[in-house]
């Protein structure tokens, strides 16, 4: 049978007619009069259909328990069984009955029962009763629903027995199986949604069991044909008895079965998947059979769900022992990147994740397998576009966003956490891709045909023969406690970054009012010093001049020193208050051209150096960058002063010059957007073991005597400009060699020359 609708549309309906096997009463609750009944009364009761419309159910049985069942039951729409006499013209039969209530009526379904049935039942149940046990001892999901097909095919005696696992979108895989073992293999293979469309999986939602003793059996249709109240047909959407559906029936011909037991799988109050049973004879089930199979699919169900609750318990209770690690890490680290590098084992096993990328605005940081750098930053722009909320994840990145095709080896999957939107904080997580066969039985979209607009038709497949797809870029899933992981370890980042940050900007606050007032403080110290030690060297002056003569030679030589001695602390003095403007000195940025500040600065160090020449080499022009103008030339002139200064060969000289991207702080690789300047000579060189100290302030590595004497702050004043400016300065020399000097290494978010 097929249908000019699509399969997910298709309506939720039944046929209207029951199996042979038992007969059906529809009845008016009010005082249980026989509105309708099903063509094969005479069969089972010994009484024509006519001859029972209109008729009270007190001719053919005691209504008592049925109506008792009513009222302790006001809504009972699943079915409710009890055991029935029945008088027919043969003689009390008995019955086992079903019923259950319609909005328009009471249905009343009975199947012949045998008068054994007591010691049947002890037999049955004693049975499950030794299989229950052993289903609650299974150790995992795998063993429990292995176990639960094998009792159910001992019970039921059917062909094959297995359960059949959905997915979220409705697909299933055959996740248990026992079977004749002439019979084809069903396990792991995977089956379309539209072999159970949503209408299907809808009817078994509530919890129930279907049984078809015989799909090729002729249906009985029912008595009138229309429900008199209402004069549609009648609702049997509850009913036992039931007839198969002619596109069902199909199906499981197709698969060479002829009768049929499903029960559903509840977990979690949802639909997780169906025992399904199948032989290929007819095969009709005693009630007492098929109760105790509903009976111990329901304890399956219910173990699973604690099964699984206590293998998410197991991986949960691993994970937050992971992020407790991490957490704690964070809390005493100084930086948030370097917790997670650090501890970047952690971070990925937090998610089960082969590679991270940390984004803290521009700063990019990599741990484990990734994309490559531009490719991580594109995604973020994406995400940040598309995501709503603080968190997305897929196992297909591809599907919605195709430039992910290019890495999906490293990343099919991921998960990116937004920590700060302010800031454009983000953690992302990546899984590779995982190349999977998956194995269907027949194509999936076999049997399903189009109408004339190319919609799909519900149709029974015909081929359930292995057919396996190659499923490509997508990774393994993430699950619930991956996520939990994920938004847990946001939750607790927030919570550290503000209480940090509220510490930081507490001391930020002492640290700044500390540093104005030592600022004051050198500089009027320095200032107030001038006036005694200029006394100092004036009276030392006086004494030279005016009592020389009556001096010896040791006197005269002490009053030098003293006039040394002034004139080397005023210039330590003059260099301390340089250093205190320097430092409370606002920046006047502009445009500043390196080769224009270059040549000014070569002029006063010529001056300053008459009697030396020396070659200034410049490789390339310059770049322009944003500073300040006045404090680059003072780099530019210490910088060039001690190129010639510590240099004692005949032909100096001294280059300037730029390597664009190099930073020396991430091993000499190529840094995006900035440069590094240098200033290299022929000079003196410096020992590697002084590359840090020549930065100090008053630090000579030489005496005073040697190379024009000086106080040691050219450098000092160097290193604050360019620290000014949010740069670096380094050295790289070899004695006899070169060095080389500055360089402007910029954080994102920060002023770059």
């Amino acid at each position: 049978m097929l249908t000019s609708q699509p399969v997910d549309d298709y309506p939720l309906q039944f046929p209207h007619a029951i199996q042979p096997h038992g007969v059906l009463l529809a009845l008016a609750e009010a005082d249980f009069s026989i509105l309708q009944v099903s063509a094969n009364t005479n069969l089972h009761l010994g009484v024509e259909p006519q001859q029972l419309l209109g008729q009270s159910l007190g001719t053919l049985l005691d209504p008592a328990p049925i109506r008792a069942l009513l009222t302790q039951a006001p809504q009972l729409e699943r079915v409710a069984a009890l055991q029935l006499l029945v008088q027919t013209p043969q003689g009390e039969g008995c019955f086992h009955g079903f019923v259950h209530r319609t909005q328009t009526a009471v249905i009343l379904e009975m199947e012949p029962a045998d008068r054994a049935a007591p010691a049947s039942f002890l037999s049955v149940h004693g049975w499950v009763q030794e299989t229950l046990y052993r289903l609650q001892q299974a150790p995992n999901r795998t063993t429990l629903l292995n176990d639960l097909v094998r009792a159910v095919k001992h019970l039921t005696g059917y062909d094959r027995v297995h359960v059949y696992q959905f997915d979220p979108q409705g697909a299933g895989e055959v996740v248990a199986e026992a079977k004749q073992e002439e019979l084809q293999s069903y396990l792991g293979l995977h089956f379309p949604a539209m072999d159970y469309p949503k209408w299907v999986r809808q009817s078994y939602a509530p919890g129930k069991l279907r049984a078809v003793g015989n799909l090729q059996a002729k249906a009985v249709p029912l008595v009138p044909a229309l429900h008199p109240p209402t004069e549609l047909p009648l609702d049997l959407t509850a009913a036992v008895l039931r007839s198969a559906d002619p596109c069902c029936a199909e199906y499981y011909d197709n698969m060479g079965m002829a009768a049929l037991l499903v029960v559903s799988l509840i977990k979690d109050q949802k639909l997780w998947g169906l025992l399904s049973c199948h032989h290929a004879a007819p095969r009709l089930l005693p009630y007492e059979v098929r109760a105790a199979c509903e009976l111990l699919t329901q304890m399956t169900a219910s173990a699973l769900t604690s099964t699984v609750k206590q293998e998410d318990l197991e991986a949960q209770a691993q994970r937050q022992a992971l992020q407790s690690e991490l957490i704690d890490a964070i809390a005493q680290a100084d930086s948030l990147v370097e917790a997670l590098i650090d501890s970047e084992a952690r971070l990925l096993q937090l998610v089960n994740a082969a590679g991270a990328a940390i984004c803290l605005g521009e700063d990019l940081t990599l741990v484990g397998t990734t994309p490559p750098v531009a490719a991580i930053r594109d995604l973020v722009a994406w995400a940040d576009a598309h995501s709503q909320g603080d968190l997305f994840y897929t196992d297909c990145l591809s599907l919605q966003y195709p430039e992910a095709a290019a890495f999906k080896a490293e990343a099919s999957g991921v998960l990116l956490l937004h920590i700060s939107k302010a800031r454009q904080y983000w953690i992302v997580w990546f899984r590779p891709e995982v190349l999977q066969t998956v194995n269907w039985g027949g194509p999936p979209d076999q049997g399903i045909p189009l109408d004339e607009q190319g919609q799909m038709q519900l149709g029974p497949r015909t081929s359930f023969a292995l057919w396996q797809e190659t499923v490509q870029g997508q990774s393994l899933p993430w699950r619930p406690f991956d996520i939990r992981g994920a938004l847990d370890l946001r939750t607790a980042i927030v919570g550290i970054v503000l209480k940090q940050a509220a510490a930081l900007a507490q001391v930020n606050r002492e640290l700044q009012r500390s540093n104005r007032e030592l600022a004051s403080f050198a500089y009027a110290a320095a200032h107030d010093l001038k006036e005694p030690l200029r006394g100092i060297y004036n009276y030392a002056n006086i004494l030279q001049e005016d009592y020389g003569p009556t001096l010896d030679e040791e006197g005269m030589e002490y009053l030098g020193a003293i006039q040394g001695f002034s004139q080397r602390m005023e210039t330590l003095i003059n260099a301390l208050l340089r250093i205190a403007q320097l430092r409370q000195r606002a920046l006047h940025l502009e445009p500043f051209d390196f080769n224009d500040g270059l040549k000014t600065a070569a002029q006063v160090v010529r001056a300053s150096w008459p009697e030396v020449d020396f070659e200034l080499r410049v490789p390339q022009p310059l770049p322009q960058v944003q500073g300040d103008p006045a404090l680059l030339n003072e780099v530019l002139r210490n910088l060039l002063n001690n190129a010639i200064k510590y240099n004692e060969r005949p032909d100096k000289w001294v280059e300037v010059g730029y390597q664009a991207g190099r930073d020396d702080a991430t091993g000499g690789q190529a840094v995006e957007g900035q440069a590094v300047f240098y200033v290299r000579d022929n000079g003196i060189g410096i020992r590697p073991e002084h590359a840090l100290v020549v930065f100090q302030l008053f630090k000579r590595l030489h005496p005073q005597e040697r190379y024009g004497g000086g106080a040691g702050v050219g450098l000092a004043i160097v290193n604050q400009v360019i620290e000014r400016h949010n740069g670096r300065i380094w050295v790289e020399s070899v004695l006899g060699g070169q060095y080389v000097l500055f360089h402007p290494t910029g954080r994102a978010g920060q002023r770059r020359f």
